[in-house]
């Protein structure tokens, strides 16, 4: 079992911050390794999306569910992919009307120990950037 925990303090709305959680369709144009991004399915309060994550010839597709609480938290949770278990949470915590503390929490095991090192390596590297690069995204977008 592995467990990664983020968290970053922006001069964002948590409504920014949490629509850019969402908006799964952008992650390869700014979170290193991933390659591949579609929502299967969505709802108002649900989600169903592939990321397709690959560096150093090591390919991982998988897909998870999404739970939606609108500009509170995205808690995600694996439907298919190479991960015996996989959930994780997205948690926005509102700091006034223009800041917010973002945190991420991910716990992953893989199902295959044979290729589960190289997998881990790059699940690892792609899960503890995931908050940097949204921070770098956020200041992109939205100038701050």
């Amino acid at each position: 079992m592995t467990e990664i925990r983020r968290s970053a303090l922006l001069p964002y709305s948590s409504g920014i911050i949490y629509q850019l959680i969402n908006d799964v369709e952008s992650y390869p144009q700014y979170m290193d390794g991933c390659v591949g991004a579609e929502v299967l399915s969505r709802s108002e309060d649900l989600m169903e999306a592939r990321l397709d994550l690959a560096k150093a010839g090591i390919k991982l597709s998988f897909i998870t569910r999404n739970q939606l609480k609108h500009n509170r938290s995205v808690s995600l949770k694996l439907v298919d992919g190479p991960f015996d278990d996989l959930r994780g949470e997205w948690t926005l915590l509102a700091l006034g009307d223009e800041a917010c503390k973002v945190s991420l929490h991910l716990h992953f095991v893989l199902a295959n120990s044979l290729v589960g090192a190289a997998t881990k390596q790059l699940f690892n590297s792609v899960a503890n950037n995931l908050v940097d690069a949204l921070v770098k995204r956020a200041n992109a977008q939205y100038g701050k």
